[in-house]
This record gives structure tokens, C-alpha cells and sequence, in this order.
């Protein structure tokens, strides 16, 4: 049996397109802070989406994960806060949420535009994405409102 040994991470060249070095990468998201009162499972989705953008200066894809992976923790917390969702899909849970005044106009507008993405490539219609993460991190952020937001109504 043979095995692979991976090399070490070295910089995606495109990350010097938005920052010079790893370190730059933490300024980016030192302000993704999880607050008190996110139930947990939406709290590790959060801190795992802002890894991933980090991350991003060695994989530039994981900049695109990280978004798909921050609409899971919003996905959760609105399954926690409307009142019989059930097993309705996202695109259910943006509509009642909206319509209940759980999410704003704005909120929702937000989810299914990240909901469309996210269905995309999860379905084959998109088989290769890179969003720059000049654009994720303010898609996670909002992601990471949204959330914050959410839970801080319930406390």
C-alpha cells in the first residue's frame, strides 16, 4: 500500500489578491464573534464557518464553504424560533419567517439569495464556485447577525 503524503498548506495564490500575508486573514474576521445566548449547534456551525474563511488564504475555495456553511447555522436557529417548522426546507422557513416578522424583509432577502446559491451547487447546477472572500465575509457576517439577532429576541 503506498501513501500520499500532503504537503504542507502554502498560500492560494489569489489570496494576495485581498491580503499580504495569514496574519492579515485574522483582521478579517476578528469582529465574527459568537455571542451568548446562540444555542451550541449553530454556535459550532459559526466559529467553523469563520475558520474556514481564514483558511482561505491556503484553499480560496473554503471562502465559498464557509458562506454555504454560515446559512446552516441561520437555518438552525430559524428552525428553533418558528413556531411548527417542522422539516420544511429553507426556502419554507425564509417565507413563514417573513411573513410571522421572525426575519425582516431585508433578512429574508439575505437567505434566499444565499438559499439560491447554496441550492445551486448543492444540486450540480453550479459544479464550480469561488466567491472571493472580499465578498463571503460579508455574507458570513451577516449570517453571523442574523443569528445574533434572532437569539438576542428570544433572551
Amino acid at each position: 500500500m503506498t501513501t500520499q503524503r500532503l504537503p504542507f498548506p502554502v498560500p492560494d495564490e489569489r489570496a494576495h489578491l485581498f491580503v499580504d500575508s495569514y496574519a492579515d486573514m485574522h483582521d478579517l474576521v476578528e469582529d465574527l464573534v459568537v455571542p451568548d445566548g446562540v444555542p451550541e449547534a449553530a454556535a459550532t456551525v459559526l466559529r467553523t464557518a469563520r475558520e474556514l474563511l481564514r483558511q482561505s488564504y491556503y484553499c480560496y475555495e473554503f471562502s465559498t464553504v464557509a458562506v454555504m456553511h454560515s446559512l446552516i447555522a441561520v437555518e438552525i436557529v430559524l428552525r428553533d424560533r418558528i413556531p411548527e417548522a417542522g422539516k420544511k426546507p429553507l426556502h419554507g422557513l425564509i417565507k413563514q419567517g417573513a411573513a410571522d416578522g421572525t426575519l425582516t424583509a431585508r433578512q429574508a432577502e439575505y437567505l434566499d439569495y444565499g438559499r439560491q446559491i447554496r441550492n445551486s451547487m448543492a444540486h450540480g447546477q453550479t459544479t464550480h464556485a469561488v466567491m472571493p472572500p472580499a465578498m463571503a465575509v460579508p455574507m458570513v457576517t451577516t449570517s453571523f447577525a442574523i443569528v445574533s439577532e434572532l437569539c438576542a429576541a428570544v433572551l
